[in-house]
């Protein structure tokens, strides 16, 4: 199916690893011209279908390393169509543990970066004829307990929040949506989960019997950045393969249960 991406030029935050890989894989496929920041970059290029996204280093949390890099992408293409908002994330540790430090940085990282990075984003895309789309990647740890990671899952519940107010503040000529990722498995999902026996074991957790891969995380930010989507801002896609099987039904033993 044609997207309508080819040419499109897009932002990947974080879109070197795990589920930002996945995002800009599928974009390149889409024929968009895919750039990628991160403070470090991957081992190997993202190449698919013989392209290659581009890489720039940058620490999204920093206004004026953010106000460059978005110059430069203008500088370099010309425009700015797509912004996808995926760099986050967050260590384990329990909030009564955690100094204040710890948290500031966490809610920096999760949910004042997008906004640092959208905001220049959208000063483009404003004065653009066709404007543009922003697709944030947010988390089921926004709209359910979140143990261990409390300061994350506050952040995230901030973006979707953030995404249904950018989603008024810049219409019509920009669209902000959110996708409520729920568990993927990546290449660091060893420090999540534990070992294959460990994924194996959370996956069967999830109606759809397994964990998201990256590229279905990025099939649904294509389909959200596309004109396919051109009368869609303001929502939140919750991609989670079902949600999780509540606890109760695991502890009960009537026959209706099981």
């Amino acid at each position: 199916m044609d997207l309508g991406l080819d040419g499109k030029v897009v932002l990947v935050t974080g879109g070197v690893r795990g589920v930002g890989a996945g995002i800009s894989r599928v974009l390149l496929r889409a024929g968009a011209v895919v750039v990628t920041c991160a403070r470090r970059p991957a081992e190997s290029p993202i190449v698919e279908g013989g392209a290659e996204a581009e890489f720039a280093p940058c620490d999204i949390r920093d206004p004026e390393a953010v106000e460059q890099l978005i110059a430069g992408i203008v500088e370099r293409h010309g425009r700015l169509d797509v912004l996808v908002n995926n760099a986050g994330g967050a260590p384990f540790a329990l909030a009564a543990d955690a100094s204040p430090k710890f948290h500031s940085k966490i809610v920096e990282l999760n949910l004042l970066a997008p906004l640092l990075v959208s905001q220049q984003a959208n000063a483009v895309m404003q004065q653009q004829a066709d404007g543009g789309a922003i697709v944030n990647i947010s988390s089921v740890s926004g709209s359910r307990p979140s143990p261990g990671t409390a300061a994350y899952g506050a952040a995230k519940a901030g973006v979707d929040s953030l995404t249904a107010s950018l989603s008024v503040e810049w219409a019509p000529k920009v669209r902000v949506n959110s996708i409520v990722v729920g568990l993927v498995e990546t290449e660091l999902s060893h420090l999540h989960y534990g070992g294959p026996e460990g994924i194996v074991e959370v996956s069967k957790t999830v109606p759809m019997g397994r964990m998201a891969q990256p590229e279905d995380i990025g099939n649904c930010a294509a389909f959200l950045a596309s004109p396919l989507a051109s009368y869609v801002s303001g929502s939140t896609l919750t991609v989670h393969g079902g949600g999780e099987r509540p606890a109760f039904l695991a502890a009960a033993d009537a026959a209706s249960t099981k």
